[in-house]
């Protein structure tokens, strides 16, 4: 094998090594207001519950603002509020996905564009309103 090959292969196999995988979202991560969440994968999609609150909305344990009121005595520590992303291996993004914003009693479209080393960048969007955020890494 000549060098040039050589140096083919080892870039090759590099970037490789950088390109997203699925489960590269598997993890705890600190949300912008104050939550600690943790992804799972259950039947091929991926799923957040709440696993800490930090001080979320001045102490709020319950699920004060959700709309259907037989709900709002939930406690919020260990309830699901992200649902249903699936990974696309072409875009290297998760997608399809939402999430219920405890804050404000309301579900948003969800999908991570970018995880990086300690941190990962999500898109939340309402109709046509849309928000990038950052979550670190726990």
């Amino acid at each position: 094998m000549n060098k040039l090959t050589a140096l083919i292969l080892f870039f090759l196999g590099s970037s490789y090594g950088f390109a997203q995988q699925a489960d590269d979202i598997i993890g705890k991560y600190h949300l912008p207001n104050k939550l600690d969440v943790e992804i799972f994968k259950v039947d091929g999609k991926y799923f957040g519950k709440i696993i800490a609150l930090n001080g979320f909305e001045n102490g709020q344990t319950n699920d004060l603002n959700n709309p259907d009121k037989e709900k709002q005595n939930d406690l919020l520590l260990g309830k699901v509020i992200i649902k249903g992303l699936v990974f696309d291996p072409e875009e290297k993004q998760w997608r399809n996905g939402s999430m219920y914003g405890p804050e404000k009693g309301m579900v948003f479209n969800l999908k991570v564009t970018d995880i990086r080393e300690t941190e990962i960048e999500v898109v939340g969007s309402k109709f046509i309103i849309w928000r990038t955020l950052t979550w670190q890494k726990i």
